[in-house]
């Protein structure tokens, strides 16, 4: 059973930065594609970007040039690095796994 813990997220200006990260259990994390989601209460849950076993990524057009994913299989870790964030940033931000895994969730909220 692979269990996500998402953390990082908070409260950051207008044009500010934010890493995100999610720590997995289990031994089979490097095999994993690793996502992250975000959604707003109300809205649907918004795919941001994923990350494969050999480091290629995909990003979302609402994000590319900003959000940097990254992923450590050493440390099972996944990060997200979020750089000149803007109010419709805000969200509960996710991060999953190719096999339906997900975590609770970390708020970001870009407001001044």
């Amino acid at each position: 059973q692979v269990q996500l813990v998402e953390s990082g997220g908070g409260l950051v200006q207008p044009g500010g930065s934010l890493r995100l990260s999610c720590a997995a259990s289990g031994s089979d994390f490097s095999r994993y594609r690793m996502a992250w989601y975000r959604q707003v209460p109300g809205n649907q849950r918004e795919w941001v970007a994923f990350i494969q076993p050999n480091a290629n990524t995909l990003y979302s057009s609402a994000v590319t040039g900003r959000l940097t994913i990254s992923r450590d299989n050493a440390k099972n870790t996944v990060s997200l690095q979020m750089t000149s964030l803007n109010p419709e940033d805000t969200a509960v931000y996710y991060c999953s796994t190719d096999f339906g895994h997900w975590g609770q969730g970390t708020q970001v909220t870009v407001s001044s």
